[in-house]
């Protein structure tokens, strides 16, 4: 397989669009392994502030259409390259492709699948990665935040105000000596 800047000369040289030449390794990727082979990516890393490009509840309808007429009995390969999304999309996703495929599931991670992406990938009876691949961690984030982290800044807060009921007072009200 070429890396991304042979693909990306390769779409300049033939003047061809990016869906033809995704097409055609998709295929090649079909002939060399026999499998039903889809891919699911999203441009977070050239978008990083774009909405929508998560995991959604959308994106089941997106692989119902691409699955559909496809042979179950090939098995099913999933490129996943991913920065995560919403946890209930995801659990309805995995449980929906389970009972299509059952466990015939692999997951290839040319580049990075976090979050949801990664309970995609560890949901596949296979994950197949490159060195320079890489699996995300799994942590609910509440806008960006990870959710750990406000638990903690939470409890770290609480326990000062028990200490200092006056440091609670005062930020009740936002009127606080530093």
């Amino acid at each position: 397989m070429p890396n991304w800047n042979e693909i990306l000369d390769e779409i300049r040289v033939s003047g061809s669009t990016h869906d033809i030449v995704r097409r055609k390794y998709l295929k090649s990727l079909q002939r060399l392994t026999g499998r039903n082979v889809i891919i699911y990516y999203s441009g977070w890393l050239q978008k990083p502030n774009a909405s929508g490009i998560q995991v959604n509840d959308a994106d089941k309808n997106g692989f119902m259409t691409v699955t559909h007429k496809l042979d179950r009995s090939k098995g099913l390969d999933r490129i996943l390259h991913t920065p995560g999304g919403e946890t209930a999309a995801t659990e309805s996703l995995v449980d929906y492709l389970r009972s299509m495929w059952g466990t015939n599931v692999r997951a290839i991670i040319p580049q990075l699948a976090m979050s949801a992406g990664t309970m995609i990938a560890c949901s596949c009876n296979e994950i197949i990665m490159g060195k320079q691949s890489s699996l995300g961690p799994i942590d609910p984030q509440f806008k960006g935040i990870p959710a750990h982290g406000v638990v903690e800044e939470f409890i770290r807060a609480h326990t000062e105000i028990r200490a200092d009921p006056e440091q609670g007072s005062c930020l009740a009200t936002n009127n606080c000596e530093i």
